[in-house]
């Protein structure tokens, strides 16, 4: 799998980790560098993690799965693509207070954004790739994309302040 390719890839994956830190921006409006820094790492780690140990259970039962390979990673990029358009159209608008900076919090968020990425590991079997370079490039662009979703997050909360607060709630 060439680099460009792992990338586009990652930015897909990084889709749901981009609106969770948008999320944590508004409801952090005071956040600091350290503290965007602590989430995205969390975040970051999850995401490129998960498609490792996908691989990991994948390389398991390859000889299971080797005649039907293909199939499976086709099914279960769709499976994925499913999801995400679901999720789309039926996100639950009633939040309550979000604190990213608690451990259990954050941790939920970051499996939770990461579920996906479990079964790109999987799919991962079927197709020619450098597991480690998938890990790295994964998670540098996780990291990006979570510190730029936080920015921008905290960017609105301040500029539409108590409105953002309402319409949140």
């Amino acid at each position: 799998m060439s680099f460009v390719t792992l990338t586009l890839l990652a930015i897909g994956l990084s889709f749901d980790t981009f609106a969770v830190s948008i999320t944590c921006g508004i409801a952090r409006k005071h956040i600091v560098f350290w503290e965007a820094f602590r989430i995205a790492l969390v975040f970051a780690f999850f995401q490129s993690t998960m498609p490792l140990l996908g691989w990991g259970f994948g390389m398991t039962i390859k000889s299971i799965i080797e005649p039907i390979d293909h199939w499976l990673a086709l099914a279960l990029l769709c499976l994925i693509g499913i999801k995400m358009i679901i999720e789309a159209f039926g996100r639950d608008e009633n939040n309550s207070t979000l604190d990213p900076l608690n451990p259990k919090v954050l941790f939920t968020l970051a499996l939770a954004t990461s579920i996906d990425a479990f079964a790109v590991g999987i799919g991962f079997v079927a197709v020619i790739v450098n597991i480690f370079h998938a890990y790295l490039i994964i998670c540098t662009v996780t990291f990006i994309v979570a510190m730029l979703g936080m920015l921008f997050g905290k960017s609105i909360g301040s500029a539409i302040g108590k409105r953002m607060e309402i319409l949140v709630g």
